[in-house]
């Protein structure tokens, strides 16, 4: 005669089992194992039906009590259960993930941090980042982050070690816009075209070391109190963008913005990371962060005309 097959009752079954004969109650097994009494239930009887004998007394006043078959039957389950969590690959600690919260600036958050971001998190996949924008100007950053990047002068806002980015300005404009004027041949023929302004960044100091101390700063047109719409609105052809190489970096590398003269000047005002509660992740992404800013400033400066 062929063997009889054996009828494995599930994992979950037992689980059950197990927990409603310790706890004395489906109520509070279910609270043990987060399901419903009802789901504690259904899997006891059906776990009783497969071994085709009931393993507890349901009676109204004395609640659960186990038959003598499940007497006999918890023992066997528990030692079966202490074999499976004896075992080294059902104790490995899942792994454990370290949140961190960074408030950045919405230009820099777009333009340099989230294109890189793929980067950190193939480095330190522990880490859970959560980034938030804050807006120069209008907000005194985010109270809530643990890492802060922040725009601002040097050393009022930020000190030397913070600062991530040395910036370089220079005028960008769309080929549109060009395209609708005279050729440039000096710097003082910018000064024909509509200058797009933003009080984040004044022209003063291009126009300066461009040899026109006495231009007046652009005022007529949209004030934009962001770096990226500045950027946005040269992109669409409204006008000259006093732009940092950084964030406009692959819109010229993809001819969607020009720079018409090689002058370039420092940003008065840096981007810097400023840590409100070290921890290992903050101190992994702050690393991550200064590197890739580095690697940002060594590309801008081979790609100089």
């Amino acid at each position: 005669m062929p063997p009889r097959p054996i009828r494995l009752p599930s994992l979950d079954a037992l689980l059950a089992f197990e927990a409603v004969a310790r706890a004395g109650s489906f109520e509070a097994a279910a609270d043990e194992l987060a399901l419903t009494a009802s789901a504690v239930a259904k899997r006891v009887a059906g776990l009783e039906e497969r071994l085709d004998q009931p393993l507890f007394l349901r009676q109204p006043a004395r609640g659960l009590t186990l038959t003598p078959a499940g007497h006999e039957y918890l023992p066997q389950v528990r030692q079966a259960l202490a074999l499976l969590q004896a075992m080294p690959l059902h104790q490995r600690n899942p792994a454990v993930r370290e949140r961190l919260r960074v408030s950045s600036t919405p230009t820099f958050a777009r333009q340099l941090l989230v294109p890189a971001l793929p980067g950190f998190t193939a480095a330190h996949p522990q880490v859970e980042l959560e980034l938030t924008l804050s807006v120069p100007l209008l907000a005194e950053g985010d109270a809530g982050a643990d890492v802060e990047i922040r725009h601002g002068a040097v050393p009022e806002d930020l000190s030397a070690a913070q600062v991530l980015l040395h910036d370089r300005l220079t005028p960008l404009a769309a080929p549109a816009l060009l395209a609708r004027h005279a050729p440039l041949t000096q710097p003082a023929d910018l000064l024909s075209l509509p200058l797009l302004r933003t009080p984040l960044q004044p022209w003063s100091p291009w126009l300066r070391a461009a040899g026109l101390a006495d231009a007046a700063e652009p005022d007529e047109g949209p004030r934009f109190v962001d770096l990226g719409l500045t950027l946005a609105a040269a992109l669409a052809g409204q006008g000259v963008a006093l732009a940092r190489l950084s964030l406009a970096r692959h819109e010229l590398a993809d001819g969607r913005l020009v720079q018409p003269f090689p002058l370039t000047v420092p940003a008065e005002r840096a981007y810097g990371l400023v840590c409100h509660r070290p921890s290992p992740a903050a101190e992994a992404f702050a690393g991550w962060l200064h590197a890739h800013c580095r690697a940002v400033e060594a590309e801008n400066s081979s790609a100089a005309p």
